[in-house]
């Protein structure tokens, strides 16, 4: 990884994170719980895929549309982390398969 691809990095993030901090205030918080969550557990290719984004974009088009961000993805927002990365490998899967031994 060259010092451009560094910096190119740096200014998306920055870039992603404006967009975030630019969504109502309901949708920051379940979006920063999101976040903390997919990094925890979630898949493995988090950072080379563009979930984040797409989550942004799928925020982004609720607020337009004037919906409270639970409207959008319900009361168990677990539940729809769970279901966004159900057919990935994740964290935990890797973690299972160094327990057992694969």
């Amino acid at each position: 990884m060259s010092i451009q691809d560094i910096i190119q990095g740096k200014k998306q993030w920055r870039a992603h994170v404006a967009r975030v901090d630019a969504l109502p205030q309901d949708y920051q918080i379940v979006y920063k719980e999101l976040q903390k969550y997919l990094f925890k557990v979630g898949p493995v290719d988090l950072a080379e895929g563009n979930l984040l984004s797409e989550i942004v974009d799928f925020f982004e088009g609720g607020a337009a549309s004037g919906k409270g961000v639970l409207e959008l993805i319900g009361t168990d927002v677990a539940a729809f982390a769970d279901d966004l990365i159900k057919d990935s490998r994740t964290n935990a899967d890797l973690l299972q398969e160094s327990i057992s031994g694969k």
